[in-house]
């Protein structure tokens, strides 16, 4: 068993994650930085280090003079992260069916129990869970750089999974979805798994591009 120890840094980076991911924190509300520090008993140094992490991730963004600010969701970045997911993820998917081991089989499968867990329970923790299980089904590749593009693209859609289980119903869909992806990657079955999984990603954008068409309806009416 590993002990993961967390710098000062990365415990605040995750607390404000979590936050942002919750909704806790306003997309139009600068971060106020003292008051943030004195809650949490920090300085401002590791603050600044894990706000700056953040803006990396790109769930804030800063602006001259006023601090940071909760990134706003929006249907231009969706299009474009979901896309880039198209492109990559599949293929990727269905070339580490063919080398995932036993281990890397029951890694998959624990991350799939633990997101069913979460959608449950605790929604907060969906968004990161949901990447998780995704990245379970690429990480037997050991590819770095395709890796580490396509956890980039599914740590921006964190967000996003959350606004796509809002509607009723989404989270038993996303549940038979994941299932029957773990079933075809499991059994090495790469080019059903392939399509399945841009399937999934698909139908996902689908969906968001239709939450996003009603809100701006719904604004101008």
């Amino acid at each position: 068993m590993s002990i993961v120890v967390q710098t000062l840094s990365e415990q605040i980076f995750s607390l404000i994650r979590d936050r942002i991911i919750s909704g806790r924190i306003p997309v139009d509300t600068a971060i106020r930085q003292d008051a943030l520090a004195a809650e949490l008993g920090v300085s401002k140094i590791p603050l600044r280090e894990a706000l700056a992490r953040l803006e990396q991730e790109g769930l804030l963004i800063s602006q001259a003079n006023r601090g940071f600010f909760v990134r706003p969701l929006n249907a231009d970045e969706v299009e474009e992260v979901y896309a880039l997911r198209l492109k990559l993820e599949p293929d990727a998917v269905g070339e580490a069916a063919k080398v995932a081991t036993d281990a890397d089989r029951k890694a998959a499968r624990a991350a799939l129990d633990e997101l069913d867990v979460a959608v449950s329970g605790d929604k907060t923790q969906v968004g990161r869970l949901n990447r998780a299980f995704h990245m379970a089904l690429i990480r037997p590749l050991h590819r770095q750089v395709t890796i580490q593009i396509i956890e980039r693209l599914n740590i921006i859609c964190e967000r996003y999974v959350g606004k796509h289980l809002e509607p009723a119903g989404r989270d038993d869909r996303a549940h038979n979805e994941h299932s029957a992806l773990l079933e075809l990657w499991s059994a090495g079955k790469s080019d059903e798994v392939s399509a399945l999984m841009r399937q999934h990603i698909a139908m996902t954008l689908d969906d968001l591009r239709k939450q996003f068409e009603t809100e701006k309806t719904a604004k101008s009416a």
